[in-house]
């Protein structure tokens, strides 16, 4: 009987910044993190410009369609360094959560923060 696969992870971060230090350095938490926990990384994916502040985020969209292909095989997660690397907005965040979701997968952070409130909560307007 063989062990089972590590998670494959997509590490996900987005920056508007022209300063890219601290995109590093949440990049290498994450690898970090990642390393820590035993599993595979499938690669980064960072949106970078006017690209993080709006919906339209090609590099989240890329990193979907890998995560897609990866799914029928093991366990895939999308790891970011905060929910707010994912989206400041706890709505926004949740509904790209649920893309996540709809690749085949879960989105986790570096600091195992509470995914509240939960995102089938937030998306009918009920408290969790």
């Amino acid at each position: 009987m063989t062990a089972p696969m590590p998670p494959l992870t997509f590490i996900y971060d987005r920056s508007a910044s022209r300063s890219r230090r601290q995109l590093h350095m949440r990049l290498e938490g994450c690898r970090h993190y990642a390393d820590g926990m035993g599993w595979a990384i499938a690669g980064r994916w960072i949106d970078l410009g006017e690209h993080a502040l709006t919906t339209h985020r090609p590099q989240l969209a890329a990193l979907l369609t890998a995560m897609q292909t990866e799914a029928d095989h093991r366990e895939v997660l999308c790891l970011v360094h905060t929910w707010e690397r994912l989206a400041t907005d706890t709505t926004h965040r949740l509904l790209l959560q649920q893309r996540v979701i709809a690749a085949g997968g879960r989105t986790v952070t570096t600091f195992d923060e509470p995914n509240q409130p939960t995102p089938r909560a937030a998306l009918v307007g009920r408290a969790p």
